[in-house]
């Protein structure tokens, strides 16, 4: 097993959001978390890379517990994190965001990049700031891979993009799972997720309210109508 999460809870403050969320990614999977806005998707993810402190539970990659540890020490063990605000540095151009981001012993260089994100090449020298909202969310995927990683969390990489970009993005995550990388990915979409997964989880209100196969939940029509507004 790649990651394994074990009865995770975290708090903002004294709002507790995760109540004993478990979930887990085998190498070469991609998985995805689904629920509305609240749910506790983001906060899964922030508490797997150490930005939201878990006050409870078991966080592990490759056996090794990594819960509570800094976030830098939970990238060099092989875990990049995608936020959904992209979080691209506006000062830098892309080749900078790109430098910034290379972790020694990583197997991505510049030039890897490049050849799965081609249009990232010719604005290499622009600064992130100027970049369009598809062109940061392809340097932000592309940053992440630069630490080399074994398993990337991906936090809504469809959202505020227009639907060819999206197509675009989603191409290249499935061409990333197809050369064996391991994925988690949260989205709000359930038709975009649904064409690159392989297994899914339900949050709501902080809780596992689905575990499961893609077409096992699609069965349940009024699952999916009461946790996903999806008919």
């Amino acid at each position: 097993m790649l990651l394994e999460v074990e009865g995770l809870h975290s708090y903002y403050g004294l709002s507790h959001i995760l109540k004993g969320i478990s979930c887990k990614v085998e190498k070469g999977e991609l998985v995805t978390i689904l629920g509305r806005n609240g749910a506790g998707k983001t906060t899964t993810l922030k508490s797997i890379m150490g930005l939201v402190p878990p006050a409870r539970g078991r966080v592990a990659l490759k056996g090794k517990d990594l819960a509570g540890q800094k976030p830098y020490t939970i990238c060099k063990e092989g875990i990049a994190y995608v936020p959904e605000t992209r979080d691209i540095f506006s000062l830098l151009s892309t080749m900078e965001n790109l430098t910034i981001a290379h972790r020694r012993g990583s197997p991505w260089t510049v030039g890897d990049v490049f050849r799965r994100f081609p249009a990232l090449e010719g604005i290499k020298d622009r600064r992130g700031g100027h970049l369009s909202g598809g062109e940061q969310q392809m340097l932000a995927i592309a940053r992440a891979l630069m630490s080399g990683p074994e398993l990337i969390l991906l936090d809504e990489p469809s959202q505020g993009l227009a639907p060819l970009i999206v197509k675009a993005i989603l191409g290249m995550i499935g061409e990333l799972k197809a050369e064996g990388l391991s994925i988690l990915l949260v989205e709000q979409n359930f038709h975009w997720a649904a064409e690159v997964t392989d297994r899914v989880y339900v949050l709501d209100q902080g809780e596992m309210a689905f575990s499961g196969k893609l077409e096992d939940l699609t069965r349940d029509s009024g699952l999916m109508n009461k946790y996903l507004g999806v008919g």
